[in-house]
């Protein structure tokens, strides 16, 4: 990868990254608390309008279209909003969201016959090792909920990854707009009986300006422009060149988490994030240069399985088109 194209996917990873503190900052602005489900569906209002007008449906089935829109931006993101609206730091939240990539490599197993390979197997070890070392780390300092929230929003995060691998999504800008459009309506009606129409009447008529700006934030630019960049580099590289920065993404997000609202992870939060990217960094990273993953299509922070056949590269640059999540985170 040329240095210009290295600077875009470090862009990218920056973007994702800064994304967990935009969210944080819009549900929680000038003392008031943005209900966290309706907060995403105005996100996804802004992915879908207007741009489901002038991007093509993808060349996937409708049930894969709504199967990823459930999983991988509803389930995703209303967990994990839910998550940061009880109190799950913006930082952390960054970190223990790239579990999805562990658990994508055992529901691929699962559900698609996709084997892990040793060096995967490891890595999942060493990452579910060092994510019972953030729970213990956090259990002393906080309520441990939030945390597995988190866990389950990784875990919607997988499946969806899981569906539009059986699908054989291309992952492109389409499918997300175009599964962007199965969350508004859910999450609001959620939001609804959850927080009643008083809340929901108060937000919307009250709109503060760090609320939009964080919606437009994570809409326009977490989730088009850089999934916009990291479809382009996905066409013209091979994943294992470009699914690596996806690594810089929980640093991005702890860094800029403890610049813009003072938070300090714990040592032993900072030591099991540690084991964590390291799982992670030994099931994506290869040995020799060749994929072994390619990130899901909409998340902001994960990777998926590479094809079984691999090793075919024209099948793989096809369907190496387009993204995870996301996330994202």
């Amino acid at each position: 990868m040329n240095l210009r194209h290295s600077l875009l996917a470090t862009l990218v990873a920056v973007l994702w990254g800064l994304n967990f503190v935009a969210i944080d900052l819009g549900l929680h602005t000038n003392g008031r608390d943005v209900p966290p489900l309706l907060f995403v569906a105005m996100r996804f209002v802004l992915v879908v309008f207007p741009w489901i007008f002038f991007v093509r449906k993808p060349d996937v089935g409708w049930a894969a279209i709504v199967g990823v829109g459930l999983f991988m931006s509803a389930g995703q993101f209303g967990l994990l909003y839910l998550a940061m609206a009880l109190g799950m730091p913006a930082g952390l939240a960054s970190l223990v969201l790239q579990a999805q990539v562990l658990l994508t490599v055992l529901l691929a197993g699962v559900f698609l016959g996709e084997r892990p390979s040793g060096r995967q197997l490891a890595g999942v070890v060493l990452g579910v090792a060092g994510l019972a070392v953030v729970a213990v780390g956090r259990s002393a300092v906080a309520p441990l909920l939030p945390f597995l929230i988190v866990l389950a929003a990784a875990l919607s995060w997988a499946v969806g990854n899981v569906v539009a691998r059986k699908a054989k999504a291309a992952s492109g800008l389409g499918l997300v707009v175009w599964s962007g459009a199965v969350v508004p309506l859910p999450l609001a009606g959620l939001s609804l009986i959850i927080d009643g129409p008083d809340a929901i009447t108060a937000t919307i008529g009250d709109l503060q300006p760090a609320t939009v700006l964080s919606a437009l934030y994570t809409a326009v630019f977490a989730s088009l422009v850089g999934y916009g960049i990291w479809n382009r580099l996905l066409a013209r590289y091979s994943p294992s060149a470009v699914v690596p920065f996806t690594l810089l993404v929980p640093v991005v997000g702890m860094s800029a988490a403890w610049l813009a609202l003072q938070e300090v992870p714990s040592a032993t939060e900072v030591a099991g994030g540690l084991l964590l990217l390291g799982g992670v960094a030994t099931a994506v990273l290869t040995r020799g240069g060749g994929p072994i993953q390619r990130p899901g299509p909409a998340s902001a922070s994960g990777v998926r399985l590479a094809d079984a056949d691999e090793q075919n590269p024209q099948r793989l640059q096809k369907s190496a088109s387009g993204r995870p999540s996301e996330n994202s985170r």
